[in-house]
């Protein structure tokens, strides 16, 4: 049952089916088993019955990024499972981003969150919820994606759905701001059968435990973002986005599609940067997140700039998607603006080591390619985030046996073990930041140590078929029940 290509907004996002067995060489016959089992379960127990998840934007986040392989691995096995992305309005996204950042613990810009934004929040997914309830029928299972699809949850439990509500954000800790977070969104879950969280510690106190599912995120090692790189379509994609220099009379990088396609890196990024581009064998520091104040990229520049920079020879490497690909974020084009001041006021010395850099978001599977072949140049990936969902960038550069130096926040701390990176006590201690990120870049036996057991880790823990099989689990529950 299609939805209308266009009704208030709400779109149906087409994702190719992946193939599951590409998974059996590299978590072998035994977890293969087990996840062949799952599938076959959940297919028997959902027959008929149509998988839906729904969120906001179609690309430019880790929601996105994992829906797109997600599906694609449960339609391989069978489910029918599709996608819908809900419209907004700037004042809508104001709203979801306010009530996002209060989950993480954070005040945002401290505006209110009462019932003039309840108003704008329900007559927004009030309009959205003609267009979803033309397509999901009674008895359908509907992931609703963060704080902008909570609101569906009313409309879909009234025509027979059962909605989950998935979380992705959250706070380790209790404040004001978390609290103002719950209180705004707990009567828009009530309607819901269930909440999936990414950790326990993100669930609020009164929700009952037995409406409750733990389930962390994991990378897929076959997308365009974590598919091994040659050497020379590396070198050729950076080349293409200006990062390093490219040599004259080369063809575009090239990179494999999900649906196992070739693709080319044909567009170059937006750079803030002094100088020509960088020595292709230059030491590089990246991070790559969102322009986002909680991911302090202004952060990571300005610590960077007063303690690596003295003491190195690196380069930093600061990159996010471009703003205009990020329709469900306002306050992204502000944040980049504040690290283009930031940089600007360094001393020439600085500013020639630091780039700014925002990569096109016209196609994702190139978009996907360009973060991949950044990761894979870095000699560090950072993510100095001030607060964290989970943060599974790191797990993405961590399965490219790169070093990590990272906050011990949100679900980073369950990624980065002793051994494979350094985690910051205190992400606001951007002096400490530095000191651990130039000692890392000083020690070459570090640098290989701490990269090769971060990707045996990754392996072991954060590949999809135990996400996957979470996700059959709780199916065959909600079905069942």
């Amino acid at each position: 049952m299609a939805v209308p290509a266009e009704v208030e907004g709400v779109r149906q996002v087409d994702v190719p089916v992946l193939p599951m067995a590409r998974l059996r060489p590299l978590i072998g016959d035994a977890r293969f088993g087990e996840l062949e089992l799952a599938a076959s379960r959940t297919r028997a127990a959902l027959a008929g019955t149509v998988v839906w998840s729904v969120n906001s934007t179609a690309t430019g986040g880790g929601v996105a990024e994992m829906l797109q392989v997600l599906i694609g691995y449960i339609l391989d096995a069978g489910v029918d499972a599709r996608w819908l992305v809900i419209h907004g309005d700037p004042a809508f996204f104001e709203v979801t981003k306010r009530v996002h950042n209060r989950l993480h613990g954070a005040p945002g810009d401290e505006g209110e969150l009462g019932p003039a934004q309840a108003a704008i929040y329900e007559r927004t997914l009030e309009a959205n919820a003609r267009a979803v309830l033309d397509a999901v029928r009674s008895g359908d299972v509907v992931l609703l994606h963060d704080p902008q699809t909570a609101g569906l949850a009313g409309a879909l439990a009234a025509a027979g759905a059962r909605a989950l509500w998935r979380c992705h954000v959250g706070s380790d800790t209790v404040n004001e701001w978390t609290e103002q977070a719950w209180s705004f969104l707990r009567p828009y879950l009530e309607p819901c059968v269930g909440a999936v969280f990414s950790r326990r510690a993100y669930v609020p106190s009164w929700m009952a435990d037995d409406r409750v599912e733990v389930i962390p995120p994991s990378i897929d090692p076959f997308s365009p973002k974590n598919e091994d790189i040659p050497f020379t379509d590396r070198a050729r994609i950076l080349g293409r986005l200006g990062v390093i220099s490219e040599l004259p009379g080369q063809p575009p990088g090239t990179f494999v599609r999900r649906e196992g396609s070739l693709g080319r890196v044909e567009r170059s990024a937006t750079i803030v940067a002094e100088g020509e581009p960088l020595d292709p064998i230059a030491p590089v520091v990246v991070q790559v997140s969102r322009w986002d104040r909680l991911k302090d990229m202004r952060g990571v520049l300005l610590g960077f700039a007063d303690r690596v920079v003295d003491r190195t020879d690196a380069h930093l490497l600061l990159v996010g998607p471009s703003v205009e690909g990020v329709t469900d974020d306002p306050e992204g084009a502000e944040v980049l603006a504040e690290c283009v001041d930031a940089w600007r006021a360094l001393p020439s010395t600085a500013r020639r080591r630091i780039r700014l850099v925002s990569l096109p978001m016209d196609d994702v599977d190139e978009n996907a390619a360009m973060v991949n072949a950044l990761q894979r140049h870095a000699t560090v990936v950072v993510q100095k985030s001030l607060a964290e969902g989970f943060g599974l960038t790191v797990a993405e550069a961590m399965w490219k046996a790169k070093p990590v130096v990272a906050s011990a926040v949100g679900g980073i701390v369950d990624q980065v073990e002793p051994g494979t990176g350094v985690l910051l006590e205190d992400p606001t201690d951007l002096d400490a930041f530095g000191d651990a990120l130039a000692a890392l870049l000083r020690d070459p036996d570090a640098l290989a140590t701490y990269g090769a057991r971060a990707k045996r880790h990754v392996l072991e823990g954060f590949v999809g078929d135990t996400h996957l099989r979470h996700y059959a689990d709780l199916m065959q529950r909600i079905v069942g029940g």
